[in-house]
């Protein structure tokens, strides 16, 4: 009785809980009634304990109920009721065609009713149907135009075999849908155009014994994740005596339609967070999404593994930094309160003298990063590139043997125009002809793609100056907020200046960032559209560039004005450079910028990752489908409709975020490899925050692309384009920066050169002194000293600076001294040195990784030796068949010369004699039209 109610009232009665449940209740109920005392009749003992153990066995091996709405989060829910499935939406009316397609045009309705109708023809029951456009209003041009356009493409539709059935009941406002189906005949001619390879080997051969079942349990413990689904039953149609790899069993076994895809799968395994620890599987996501989708995601996860040994190198390099920090000799002489070391002003007038002690919490954490083990770690990440670069390589062409995609040529598919250039091209040849009349094959010249070509170069021009010119809006800032916080009377704000204007910069510059990242993208795409390229695949290699150049410009211009400029140009004291005659350059702190450089890496590395990576990716698609939700639920409104019905799968699908492109899912992600590996001397725990974002990251796009994100249309691709050609330079540039961020940004060098030619005693002792110039205070230029000489509590006359110079009782005062000099040379030779070694290292570790595995280019050999043998078979099979008839032919030849040469005796024969050879020659021209 439970369960009675259970399924008729609770709402889980018809899904899978409620089925088991419901037999659960029968169980119970059965199992009380078997034990209950009171029951005195055998034979109802037994009977209800027959009646238990048919329930136990019905909950063990029963199918669950296919439940009557499908989940809303999975894109095109399979249902194996045809009723249930032609109402959602994903068949025909007949409940048998399945909707492979759906077509979406919008309309206007005009407030006139019956207005007219047409007819469309659909291949599901011949006959006329009213068409929901009925009386259009004109948008564009006129609306009869739109509907003759959309009736002549439907009916190329027509002639190409596809099937169509249109929406009579659209609940859509303002929108039309077609559903078509493609027969099985048709996807067979377009495989054949397409080139599709057909399956060389349908039986895998497998060891048997107890080797085999050994085997199949190190499989089972060492594999990645792998959908558990019911075998199938294959089908042999072909033999091949050389058994090729289990990985290729998925393109020569015919599976059932609702298990060959797995979208059930990728959302509860794939798309949920809980399985981050998991493998990725790719084959599911190859199935359901295409070669394109898949390389992008098996890309992400090598990258993402290959993050592990890079993040615990750069842990155990910090920790170095932590372990020794207070045996650092420079930062001890810095916070040392005995030396009374004076310094400059670090502003004109409001800022006054302070002490060098000041400085110790920032020099003690400068050699967290600025360490001698940081070399190390940057040759490491320079090698490390290398050989991610080649094992990628490598897992590609596992991929593409495993998915058939060695002999594909992208050539073969992306060579066909644009409907763009071939709208410029006709619009050409019409203009030709109305002065010329004649008619030609023409094609877009460099005269007409100038325009476009000039307008590109000033505007890529233009967006990097604007890039340039914030950042040095943010220097305004920086300067003149130090200023004023010089002035202060909180005793914090004047100890913090340096720490306060750094963080607030920098957080300025992550929000341009992030607006000019989403700007420059759509300016990247209008400059390549008004290129008008041929193919599709220029146009996305043509974008890609654009959108590369100026998003690498913006999101690294204020890191390199750190780490390379910033206190290069500020000159001395009593001779300082201005910026509008009164504006002084900012300086470096006496440890360095290395600190101020990590801190601007760090805060702009996780704050795209966070905001744009994470926050923008699966908010703004869920924003915007609401939106859409509400806008269509307020035009339903508007329009009540009494027929109105459930909306369809389709309708549903409608209101999703359209698929943009892999183009942003690779540029966050090159971006990120490039804050991974251009600066990674100065932040060495960036590739730890680079591994925990991607692990996360792999998860949400997974889930934006089966829940957020209409189903993007399959293609094929052998490898991820020119996405590798920007990681190869990446990595050939983080060489370069890295070698001049440890020479000249930090202080490596400058200790080398003085532990070797200047220390007494071969020790970093002294090292500070040395680094830092005398000058005197009564040398400043009129107007330039501190307003509060009298700060410290006595009268300054030496104030110290950080450079190389000579000192003001000097014959040549304040000139650059030889340690300068010395210095310089070393850090150019340093940069030198480490550059061609780290640079033929990296070259080595390519030439001795080869590019194909072995295995995978033994199966390819043996394959084509394989379709050889095969194909000179199949020759030798016809030759065989020709010689036959040849032979055939040549005795009927002489047959029938023999019949002719006696023809003057032939009257004399007897007549049966004539006949039986007339009924010879029958035979064997019968013989000759039998099928071989």
């Amino acid at each position: 009785f439970f369960a009675i109610r259970f399924h008729s009232r609770n709402k889980i009665g018809h899904t899978r809980q409620g089925y088991f449940v419901r037999r659960c209740c029968v169980q119970i109920g059965l199992f009380i009634i078997m034990f209950d005392s009171t029951l005195q009749n055998l034979k109802i003992q037994l009977t209800c304990k027959l009646m238990f153990l048919f329930s136990c066995v019905c909950v063990f091996f029963a199918h669950n109920p296919t439940p009557s709405t499908p989940t809303p989060k999975i894109l095109n829910t399979i249902s194996s009721d045809q009723d249930t499935q032609s109402r959602d939406g994903l068949y025909f009316q007949d409940g048998k065609r399945r909707v492979d397609y759906v077509l979406v045009y919008q309309f206007k309705k005009s407030s006139r009713k019956g207005a007219g109708s047409r007819n469309r023809e659909s291949m599901n029951s011949r006959r006329q149907e009213p068409d929901p456009e009925i009386g259009l209003q004109p948008v564009d041009f006129p609306e009869d135009d739109r509907r003759l356009r959309r009736e002549e493409y439907e009916h190329n539709l027509l002639e190409t075999g596809l099937e169509l059935e249109s929406d009579e009941e659209a609940n859509c406002y303002g929108l039309g849908f077609v559903k078509i189906h493609a027969p099985w005949h048709v996807l067979c001619r377009e495989a054949e155009f397409q080139k599709l390879s057909m399956p060389t080997n349908k039986v895998i051969k497998q060891k048997t014994g107890i080797l085999s079942k050994i085997s199949n349990v190190m499989h089972k413990i060492t594999s990645p994740f792998r959908p558990n689904l019911k075998e199938q039953n294959n089908v042999t149609f072909k033999h091949l005596s050389y058994p090729f790899s289990r990985e290729k069993q998925h393109l020569t076994t015919c599976t059932k339609a609702k298990y060959s895809m797995g979208k059930e799968l990728l959302y509860e395994e794939w798309a949920s967070y809980g399985m981050f620890y998991k493998y990725q599987p790719l084959d599911l996501i190859r199935k359901y999404f295409g070669e394109k989708i898949g390389l992008y995601f098996a890309w992400l996860g090598v990258y993402t593994q290959l993050l592990i040994p890079a993040s615990t190198v750069g842990v155990i390099v910090f920790l170095y930094g932590c372990a020794t920090v207070d045996e650092n000799i420079p930062s001890m002489e810095m916070c040392d309160h005995r030396s009374n070391i004076t310094m400059c002003p670090l502003c004109d007038q409001t800022c006054s003298y302070w002490k060098l002690s000041t400085t110790c919490a920032t020099a003690r954490a400068s050699h967290l990063f600025d360490n001698p083990a940081t070399v190390f770690f940057s040759i490491f990440m320079a090698l490390w590139a290398a050989m991610f670069l080649e094992h990628w390589k490598r897992c590609q062409m596992r991929l593409n043997y495993k998915w058939d995609l060695t002999g594909f040529e992208e050539e073969e598919v992306s060579d066909h125009p644009r409907p763009e250039y071939e709208a410029k091209i006709l619009s050409k040849v019409l203009k030709k002809e109305s002065k010329n009349k004649e008619t030609e094959k023409e094609k877009l010249t460099w005269k007409d793609r100038s325009p476009a070509y000039l307008t590109n170069i000033v505007g890529i021009l233009f967006m990097i100056g604007l890039t340039f010119a914030i950042v040095f809006g943010v220097i305004l800032y920086r300067i003149s907020t130090a200023a004023a916080m010089a002035v202060s009377s909180d005793p914090y704000t004047k100890d913090n200046v340096r720490v306060i204007v750094t963080a607030t910069a920098v957080i300025i510059n992550l929000v341009v960032i992030l607006i000019l990242d989403e700007v420059y993208g759509s300016i990247a795409r209008w400059l390549t559209q008004i290129e008008v390229p041929k193919t599709d695949k220029s146009f996305e290699e043509r974008l890609i560039f654009k959108a590369f150049l100026l998003k690498f410009v913006n999101a690294y211009t204020p890191i390199f004005y750190v780490a390379f400029f910033k206190g290069r140009f500020t000159g001395r004291p009593g001779k300082y450079m201005y910026i509008f005659r009164s504006m002084r350059m900012e300086e470096c702190a006496p440890g360095g910028c290395l600190m101020e450089l990590c801190i601007q890496l760090s805060i702009i590395m996780l704050g795209k990752q966070l905001i744009q990576n994470n926050l923008f990716e699966i908010g703004i698609p869920k924003l915007k489908k609401l939106i859409r939700y509400l806008k269509l639920k307020r035009e339903v409104k508007l329009e009540p409709d009494s027929n109105y019905k459930k909306p369809q799968q389709y309708e549903a699908d409608y209101n999703l975020e359209p698929f943009a492109g892999l183009t942003p899912e690779y540029m966050e992600m090159i971006i990120q490899f490039g804050f991974v590996t251009l600066f990674v001397a100065s932040f060495p725990l960036a590739p730890l925050f680079a591994l925990l974002n991607n692990v996360i990251e792999i998860r949400l796009d997974a889930k934006k692309f089966t829940t957020e994100l209409r189903r993007p249309n399959a293609a094929k691709a052998k490898d991820i384009g020119i996405w590798y050609n920007i990681l190869r330079g990446i990595g050939k540039l983080a060489v370069i920066i890295n070698a001049f961020v440890i020479s000249f940004t930090s202080d490596f060098i400058p200790r080398l050169v003085f532990m070797y030619l200047y220390s007494p005693d071969g020790t970093l002792h002294g090292f500070t002194n040395n680094t830092l110039s005398y000058f005197n205070v009564s040398h400043f230029e009129a107007g330039s000293e501190p307003r509060e000489a009298m700060a410290l509590g006595y009268k300054v006359e030496i104030c110290r600076y950080k450079d190389y110079r000579e000192p003001p009782w000097s014959p040549e005062a304040y000139d650059v001294s030889k340690e300068f000099w010395s210095v310089l040379a070393a850090r150019l030779a340093f940069v030198i040195i480490f550059q061609n070694l780290v640079m033929f290292m990296s070259d080595f570790v390519d030439w001795l990784i080869p590019d194909i595995p072995k295995e995978i280019s033994e199966r390819i050999s043996k394959e084509k030796l394989l379709m050889v043998d095969l194909f000179l078979k199949e020759e030798q099979t016809k030759q065989q068949i020709v010689e036959a008839l040849s032979s055939q032919e040549k005795e009927r030849t002489v047959e029938n010369s023999d019949e002719e040469s006696p023809k003057e005796d032939m009257s004399d024969l007897p007549e049966n004699y004539t006949k039986s050879t007339d009924s010879s020659n029958s035979h064997h021209v019968n013989a000759e039209k039998q099928p071989v």
